[in-house]
């Protein structure tokens, strides 16, 4: 059996019954690293010794427990590989953010969530490649260089989680935690052909997260299945004192409601106008249909629904997003915080830093978003976004009056060309229309696996849930792969 490419959860049995060790899962990741990692660069950093001394942890863990020295049994996660998005905070391991900025920040402490991973004693395999800040569609803009997508080595992996993605894909890591501002999760799933889900805003703590957007940024999951997917949610979620922002109480138990049905009667479905197939790729257009198709042959009643400012949705996230960028990254002076390029005086200094330290793409956000928070615009430009932006979390809440769940696309297209939009960047940005309203509006989403385009290209359709909702947007999800096989496909990439 080719231990790489199981599920997280088939893993997690494994361990549990003593079938499996962690070492070997552990090694297994490792070595498939180590055979893949020159020609898909999805880890900016790898951290084997760190791993290989948590996997002898959890081992000892597992075996006092099935030989019965102790009567807790572990969680579900402990012994497993997991891979971190480099946004997020390690303890002791460089944290980069994909900038030469931060290229030699050892991370003093674990963001809640890389910590509630720890205490659930998952191996860190190492830290993913990312655009730089996660700013950027297709894992292009790293200063350590472009990840490749497993399914064809001269396409983007999509962004900014291009690195997690491709590993979990690529069979590195039976998981991965990316971010998401305005797609980072979902697309690169979608291109990369796994499940990728971005939570309510707020059901996930962003402490310890270099923040983009911060009324925007969440901390998703990268995994093979919806099932392993609640499972890492199950383990990431809550509340904390270090968020201000989280959401107060107990998150439901996601794994619980998994195979509380086989079936999607009772469930409405909402379906945005037929104007947006029009500007999808073909095979993106015949596969989403297919698995809207699919939906309803599985019980769900499918609904028109009305989305009208969605529209607008491009143009104020990338005010709103690039805004937030300025003056969150307004910090990496090079005197505080950030790698400093020595000039002749303090202002020299300052400027080197910052020229030398952010890559093309940061800069250009950085600059757009200061141009809107000027006096002279603000009003025009960030406020008359936000007002967009109430609009269309107002176009959710009733749409979701009436609906359940809404499907849709997640890319335009299936992966492009490594440089193809490089210097065009509207056609970047334009490779996340389908998913960035739904961090402005808060809500979670869920990126599927649903068929191949002629090029053998994976491609996703896209779930969205109200807030609160991943109960039953997970639920939905669920009954949806178990009635296919598009997730079990693999790249490949070891021939």
């Amino acid at each position: 059996m080719d231990l790489t490419y199981q599920s997280l959860a088939m893993v997690s049995s494994l361990l549990s019954t003593g079938d499996v060790t962690s070492v070997e899962l552990t090694e297994a990741c490792l070595n498939r690293i180590d055979s893949s990692e020159s020609r898909v660069n999805a880890f900016i950093t790898i951290s084997s010794d760190l791993a290989m001394q948590q996997a002898t942890n959890a081992d000892i863990a597992w075996q006092k427990w099935i030989n019965g020295k102790s009567n807790q049994k572990p969680s579900p996660l402990n012994g497993v590989p997991l891979a971190i998005k480099d946004v997020i905070c390690v303890s002791d391991v460089v944290t980069s953010a994909g900038s030469s900025m931060l290229k030699e920040f050892v991370s003093p402490y674990d963001s809640t969530a890389s910590e509630r991973l720890r205490d659930a004693g998952a191996i860190f395999l190492g830290k993913t490649n990312t655009d730089e800040f996660a700013m950027g569609s297709s894992t292009e803009n790293s200063a350590f260089g472009p990840t490749h997508n497993p399914w064809n080595l001269e396409r983007v992996p999509g962004g900014s989680s291009g690195g997690s993605a491709a590993a979990v894909s690529a069979g590195m890591t039976y998981g991965a935690l990316g971010t998401d501002t305005g797609g980072s999760v979902r697309q690169p799933a979608a291109m990369c052909g796994v499940v990728g889900l971005k939570p309510t805003y707020g059901r996930v703590s962003r402490s310890g997260l270099i923040a983009f957007g911060s009324s925007l940024d969440q901390i998703g999951t990268l995994t093979r299945t919806v099932e392993d997917a609640a499972l890492l949610l199950q383990t990431i979620s809550g509340p904390d004192p270090k968020d201000s922002t989280t959401i107060q109480g107990q998150p439901p138990d996601y794994l619980e409601m998994l195979s509380s049905s086989d079936n999607l009667e009772e469930i409405r479905i909402g379906v945005e106008s037929e104007h947006l197939m029009d500007s999808l790729q073909p095979e993106v257009q015949s596969s989403v249909k297919d698995a809207i198709k699919m939906l309803n042959h599985l019980g769900a009643e499918i609904v028109p629904v009305q989305l009208p400012h969605t529209k607008h949705a491009l143009e104020a996230y990338y005010l709103i997003a690039n805004a937030e960028a300025s003056a969150n990254l307004a910090r990496y002076d090079g005197i505080r915080f950030g790698q400093r390029c020595s000039g002749r005086n303090l202002w020299e200094t300052y400027i080197n830093t910052r020229s030398k330290g952010f890559g093309k793409e940061v800069k250009r956000r950085i600059m757009l978003g200061t141009y809107a928070l000027t006096a002279g615009y603000y009003e025009d430009y960030y406020l008359n976004a936000q007002k967009v932006r109430t609009l269309v979390q107002k176009d959710f809440a009733k749409a979701f009056s009436e609906v359940d769940i809404i499907v849709g696309p997640v890319t335009p297209t299936t992966a492009f060309k490594l440089g193809e939009k490089m210097e065009d960047p509207l056609q970047m940005y334009l490779s996340d229309v389908f998913t960035l309203s739904g961090n402005l509006a808060g809500i979670p989403g869920i990126s599927l696996p649903c068929g191949f385009d002629q090029s053998g290209l994976p491609i996703g359709v896209q779930l969205l849930g109200p807030a609160c909702g991943e109960q039953q947007l997970l639920t939905v999800a669920h009954i949806y792969q178990q009635a296919t096989d598009w997730h079990k496909h693999t790249p490949g990439l070891e021939h």
